[in-house]
């Protein structure tokens, strides 16, 4: 509904219908507006963190820094070409937090989460990254993601921003630290030349 609607377009009323039941039911359980969207923001920051604590799961030893930097492009990919409810929900639960210390708290909590977990996907591949660097990595995907899906595809190539592969590389590359990669590396890793 966050993603569809947008944050003014989650009411209880609106909720109720979505979830079939009848006219009331949201506003026992949630009695005010901002509890709904503190609750729709636990309820992200909670499927945030189960996914994160999947591919921490997964990783397999000997992951390789290469590797680990492929999961940018493939989460901007993602964002944009998948399902984009997720991600909208997203950008509308950080507007409302700019409103709301509820909302604010809840995403607080899974930025913290989500940075120590990353930090520790980047130690298993030999990456010194913190969780400041993982959280300022989240941040600037964030902004990327939201700027390609508003901005017209002609600002998005005269920016330099019409290739979502590179980007999510050269974020990774821009914030890890002690990585020792040529700046100008094709989509199969190999250096580019001039």
């Amino acid at each position: 509904m966050l993603a569809r609607e947008g944050g003014r377009g989650l009411t209880h009323r609106a909720v109720d219908r979505a979830a079939d039941v009848p006219v009331g039911t949201t506003k026992n359980y949630f009695p005010t507006r901002d509890s709904l969207l503190a609750a729709a923001a636990r309820r992200m920051a909670q499927e945030h963190g189960e996914a994160v604590q999947q591919l921490r799961d997964t990783t397999p030893a000997g992951v390789t820094p290469s590797q680990v930097s492929e999961l940018y492009p493939a989460l901007l990919h993602r964002a944009l070409q998948g399902d984009r409810t997720q991600i909208l929900a997203m950008f509308e639960l950080y507007l409302e937090g700019v409103r709301s210390p509820e909302v604010r708290e809840a995403l607080g909590e899974m930025v913290r989460a989500n940075a120590a977990a990353i930090a520790e996907v980047h130690h298993a591949a030999g990456l010194a990254t913190t969780a400041k660097d993982a959280g300022l990595l989240d941040a600037y995907l964030l902004g990327v993601a939201i700027s390609l899906l508003a901005l017209p595809a002609d600002t998005l190539r005269a920016v330099g921003m019409d290739d979502p592969y590179g980007l999510g590389l050269g974020l990774f590359a821009a914030v890890v630290p002690g990585l020792d990669q040529p700046a100008d590396t094709d989509r199969d890793g190999h250096a580019e030349h001039a």
